[in-house]
Formats: structure tokens, sequence, C-alpha cells
């Protein structure tokens, strides 16, 4: 099965790799259009716009791709009345682990601001974020929607649920190996890094749940987590524990390892954590470990 693709910008460099790998292909602006229509008709493959609805439910705005001044997808007063003539597709992706209600309300400006095109138009992309995997997630409200999205247009669809497939997939664990105190905070320092290991904590701020506790409160132990890299922001807090923290205790992030696999650094040459599975019946299993060879290979 080939990809549905898309990037903000392609390179000529890549590009006829990419499409022998694609069976559809959205430009995220009309210059990239132009560029490269011609050589994607001939592959066959399906061509399709980024289109922005300038609408998000998102409230972080690092996940906003509809911000003003936004760099993703072309607007509605853009585009204009007339659709080029190899457009087969429009692709819209605005959400962030998202319900269907979210995705009912862009839906709604979509029609509104795109809707003109869609008689013309063999699928629409309904972009990721849809967190279909989550605890009340309404799967009926969904089918509903799509299903009558198809029958009044007649276009396919295309869901892309990526934060599902990668929800609640496993832990980071890691080790206290200090606990320090300056004006009053205590940090355990860990062999891990925020910045290296889970930048999307830094980056939303996101704080991730560690097991065993729980946001801060009065009377309990309570601590910042502090990364082993040399950069000052690496940390997070606060959270509370049962008892007091010790060099040796373990502190085990919850859902981490989506973003930790794919978005980690070498910075400072702080290693990697190694990837492995443990289930109950045969335990623990390393899958893969990192040391100075990986990082000395990604420089030189």
């Amino acid at each position: 099965m080939r990809a549905h693709t898309y990037s903000p910008a392609y390179e000529e460099k890549t590009i006829s790799d990419i499409l022998k790998y694609s069976s559809h292909i959205s430009f995220n602006s009309i210059n990239q259009l132009r560029k490269y229509s011609h050589v994607v008709s001939q592959k066959g493959v399906s061509i399709g716009l980024r289109v922005n609805p300038e609408f998000s439910d998102s409230l972080h705005d690092i996940y906003n791709p509809c911000k003003p001044g936004s760099r993703f997808g072309i607007t509605a007063d853009q585009l204009g009345n007339t659709l080029p003539q190899e457009v087969e597709g429009l692709h819209f992706h605005t959400l962030f682990e998202a319900d269907p209600f979210a995705l009912e309300k862009v839906l709604a400006v979509f029609i509104k601001k795109f809707g003109k095109f869609l008689p013309k138009l063999k699928w629409v992309n309904m972009g990721g974020g849809h967190l279909i995997t989550r605890k009340g997630y309404d799967i009926n409200h969904l089918i509903k929607m799509l299903v009558d999205f198809r029958n009044n247009h007649g276009v396919q669809i295309i869901l892309e649920p990526g934060s599902a497939f990668t929800y609640q997939t496993g832990y980071l664990v890691s080790t206290v190996l200090d606990v320090v105190e300056n004006n009053g905070i205590k940090t355990a320092i860990l062999d891990v890094s925020f910045t290296c290991h889970m930048p999307d904590c830094l980056e939303m701020p996101y704080k991730p749940v560690i097991l065993g506790a729980t946001d801060e409160l009065a009377g309990k132990p309570t601590y910042r987590m502090g990364g082993n890299s040399c950069l000052a922001g690496d940390y997070m807090g606060n959270w509370s524990f049962e008892k007091e923290l010790k060099p040796g205790d373990k502190i085990i992030f919850d859902d981490m390892i989506h973003y930790t696999t794919v978005k980690t650094t070498m910075f400072n040459g702080v290693n990697h954590p190694s990837i492995g599975i443990w289930n109950q019946k045969s335990g623990f299993r390393l899958i893969k470990e990192f040391n100075y060879q990986d990082y000395k290979n990604r420089l030189s």
C-alpha cells in the first residue's frame, strides 16, 4: 500500500523517490503545485492541496496550524473561486488529540469555505489528531458524521489517526541519580533529559504522568524532575510522592515512548534510552541500546 504524502515543501532531489511510494500527494502552496504537477501527473499520483480553514479547536499554539501567519495550507481567500484543473483532493489538518466533536466544528468551517469545490473532487483528507482510541471517544458520532459527509458530497474520505496508534504506547523508565535543594526547591536529578528525550514536555509545555506520583500536594514530599544535560531549563515540576526520593529510585514516565523514539537528540552527548519490551510472561527483552559511537557517527 502506498502513502498519502504531504510536506510543507518538496525538494527536487527527493520528489521522484517520494512519488514511488505515494498514491496521493498534497501540496502546501500553488507555487509547489505548479512546480511539480507535471511530473506527478506522469507518475499517476493523485494531486491534492492542503487548505487552511483558519479555524482549530487546539488549545496549544505550537500544535495549531491555523493561527494567523501559519505556514501551513492555502486559505480560502488565496485559493479564490477556481480550483486548478489537476487537483483531485483537498487536505486539511487542524486537530490535536481531538474528539469527533472537534472534527465536526472544523468540518463545518471547511464546508463553508471550500464546499464549492467538493463536486469537482475525488477525495478529502481530514488529517490527523483524531484520538480514536481514547477512553470515551464517541465512535458512533464519528461514523455518522463521515457517512453523512460521504453521502452528501460523494468523495472518498481519508483520515490519519496517528495519535490513536501512538497513544499509551509505553513508558520511559529513569533512575534518580541525586537530589539537590535550592531556595526550598528539591530537584531529583535523573539519568534522562527533557530536552534530549522528552522535548514535547518543554515545547508545549506538557507535563507527563509519573507512576506513583501526583500533582503537587501540601504536606507530601515534592520534587522537580531535573534532566542530566547542561541546559538550565532542562527540568519540569512539581510532583508529589508518598515518600522521600533517594538515589536509585525509579521514576517512570507514562505514555512517553511515541515521541521519545522519534524526537530524541544527542545534545551534549547525552545518551539515548535503550528500547525494550516487557511483559508478565517473559519479562524484559532488550531491543536496542545506544552508545558513544551512535553519537560520533551522527557528527562525522
